[in-house]
């Protein structure tokens, strides 16, 4: 007979399971959403769109939530640091995508883990133990192997998906010290926010300026519902993301992260005609062998933990 504390385990983890899965179905649609748009609009549009779309949506969650709005000074600052890094993730992604195949930019942006791996253990001093650190730049690897084809085809931009996933690290990183003090849902809020906020100023220089990528461009006919998707696109990958941690323990959840890629594949081929060649294949490969690896080892060392507290 099932125990009822096991039943119960699994009620949850399994919905947990299910929003992951639509995370890795819907996520790369912001990627196609943004493929579209940024053919006719200027890379900070889709930017600015994606932010302002999320915050419009997710301000009366947040009101029907009830969750607190006022933040404290520490809260304030990190917030904007999370905003800064979310538009350089968002900015150098679909400047990428916008003549690289998704696929490809991807896999290159998937070293964002173990960029987060390296920046823990030297910025905020965790304990991360050298398989672990052998496994990241093995990744990193795998992330050369992508990039040297793409950088013969498409130059330098093919360097951008690093950029982002830089950004992405630390996105992540502060992420965890602001989910301290903020509920889930109105940290996607506020920084969503604070990203707009930011944006504004940004493509208002940037128009002045002359500044091509980052001048507002007025989307026209169909490409309004191109950035509307963009947001819409990512603000419900990032509840279902939120609230499937809720559910079930991030060491489950992080290897079907992996399933990402092979959704994008498939979207980059249904809707651009996009397939990753042999090399690309070879270093995509390479990354998600390390970072199941990485999971792995993240597994044991729980275990081992928890044996020790025991």
């Amino acid at each position: 007979m099932s125990h009822p504390a096991a039943a119960a385990s699994t009620d949850r983890v399994l919905p947990g399971i299910a929003l992951m899965l639509m995370f890795c179905i819907v996520a790369p649609l912001i990627d196609v959403a943004s493929k579209f748009a940024v053919q006719s609009v200027s890379t900070g549009t889709v930017t600015l769109g994606r932010f302002l779309v999320q915050a419009s949506l997710m301000a009366p969650i947040v009101v029907a939530m009830r969750l607190p709005s006022r933040l404290d000074g520490r809260a304030v600052a990190l917030t904007v640091l999370r905003a800064v890094a979310g538009i350089g993730s968002t900015f150098c992604f679909v400047a990428a995508v916008r003549v690289m195949p998704i696929a490809d930019a991807l896999a290159i942006a998937f070293v964002s883990p173990f960029i987060l791996l390296l920046m823990g253990r030297f910025l905020l001093k965790e304990q991360v133990g050298p398989r672990r650190i052998a496994a990241a730049l093995v990744a990193f690897c795998g992330t050369v192997v992508v990039i040297q084809p793409s950088f013969t085809h498409f130059g330098a931009t093919a360097l951008l998906p690093v950029g982002s996933a830089f950004c992405f690290a630390l996105y992540m990183l502060v992420t965890r010290q602001l989910s301290r003090r903020q509920h889930p849902v109105a940290m996607q809020f506020h920084t969503a926010v604070a990203a707009s906020l930011l944006c504004l100023p940004l493509l208002g220089l940037g128009t002045l300026a002359g500044v091509a990528s980052i001048t507002f461009t007025v989307p026209g006919g169909t490409i309004w519902l191109a950035c509307l998707a963009v947001g819409v696109a990512a603000t419900i990958s990032h509840l279902a993301m939120t609230y499937a941690l809720s559910f079930a323990p991030s060491s489950t959840l992080a290897p079907l992260n992996y399933l990402e890629i092979v959704t994008s594949v498939l979207f980059g081929f249904l809707f651009f005609g996009d397939f990753p060649a042999g090399m690309t294949w070879t270093g995509i490969a390479i990354i998600v062998a390390s970072g199941l690896y990485v999971i792995h080892r993240e597994r044991a060392v729980s275990r081992s933990r928890a044996m020790a507290a025991a």
